[in-house]
């Protein structure tokens, strides 16, 4: 059996997952002797080059623990085309997703868990992008954290979409009632979909229930989601922070980096942070424990290792 070999260095070795406009490869680099995830276009796609160019493009900015890496783009001839590739980091575990089918999750792992996806948000808003897909399926879990996958469908902050007549690019479920209506997707809609992520973590069920999509979406529009049940032990600045992450208006969403800090918190947690855009001095008084950490001259600039409480 012939072996496919991608940019004269990247063997495939197995697929490991199949999409509707993509298939993932189990590779190895055989210049730097390292597996890889290998993430092929499926063939016929119009513009794939560009579309797998400019997720490469959005996810290289994200240098991150709880974002998987991109190492390279590249392209090659099949049936005489173009098809393009991007090669990422090889993440090993199993899906939030396949977590969830079992039920909702001790509150603490949950919260640790969209800590850590709410941390990969605040990196990739502190770039300007926009994920725009944040689901179950979509967050890898690994014995070093959670990672978020998946940045096929990003886009620049206020990027209109590319086919405004056309389907809302996102899951059902997560997408946030403004995106319906037309408006761009911003740092907010990503907000709602975690939201949504925290909310069936607590729950084990979605927010809003319908027996249709149609009726899904007129729901998450329309209606307030189910109140949360009593969970012993849960903060209730969790629930706050829930509930506010589902408001049906943008503005009234917290950002990426409050969620992230207030849900650590709630789980004496530690998560990575961009706080190059924040005064210091305020920090400096609610945090002292990270402030005062001996270690704190050697964070990169743009960035923070922050441990709540």
């Amino acid at each position: 059996m012939t072996v496919r070999t991608l940019g004269g260095r990247y063997q495939l070795v197995r697929r490991i997952g199949v999409g509707g406009m993509s298939e993932v490869w189990r590779g190895h680099d055989e210049v730097l002797d390292r597996p890889v995830a290998v993430k092929i276009m499926a063939p016929g796609q119009l513009d794939a080059v560009e579309v797998v160019r400019a997720e490469a493009r959005s996810a290289a900015r994200l240098a991150h623990p709880n974002v998987a890496g991109v190492h390279d783009f590249g392209t090659s001839i099949r049936a005489g085309a173009d098809q393009p590739y991007i090669v990422m980091e090889l993440v090993e575990g199993r899906t939030l997703g396949e977590h969830l089918t079992a039920g909702r999750l001790d509150w603490q792992i949950g919260v640790r868990i969209c800590a850590e996806v709410a941390a990969a948000l605040a990196a990739a808003h502190a770039e300007q992008v926009v994920h725009r897909d944040i689901k179950p399926g979509n967050v890898m879990l690994t014995p070093s954290g959670a990672k978020v996958l998946d940045f096929g469908i990003a886009a620049s902050v206020g990027q209109a979409d590319e086919d405004p007549d056309g389907p809302v690019m996102g899951t059902p479920a997560y997408v946030a009632p403004e995106r319906f209506a037309g408006e761009p997707a911003t740092p907010a809609t990503d907000m709602f979909a975690l939201g949504t992520l925290l909310y069936q973590c607590l729950s084990g069920r979605l927010p809003w229930q319908a027996a249709t999509p149609t009726g899904l979406i007129h729901a998450t529009c329309e209606d307030d989601p189910d109140p949360l049940p009593e969970i012993d032990g849960l903060p209730p600045e969790v629930y706050d922070l829930c509930s506010r992450c589902l408001a049906k208006e943008p503005e009234e969403r917290p950002t990426a980096l409050v969620a992230a800090l207030l849900l650590a918190e709630a789980v004496d947690a530690r998560v990575y942070v961009p706080l190059r855009d924040l005064d210091p001095e305020p920090l400096r008084s609610t945090t002292p424990s990270w402030a005062d950490r001996p270690t704190a001259a050697a964070i990169p600039p743009g960035g923070g290792r922050h441990r709540a409480g």
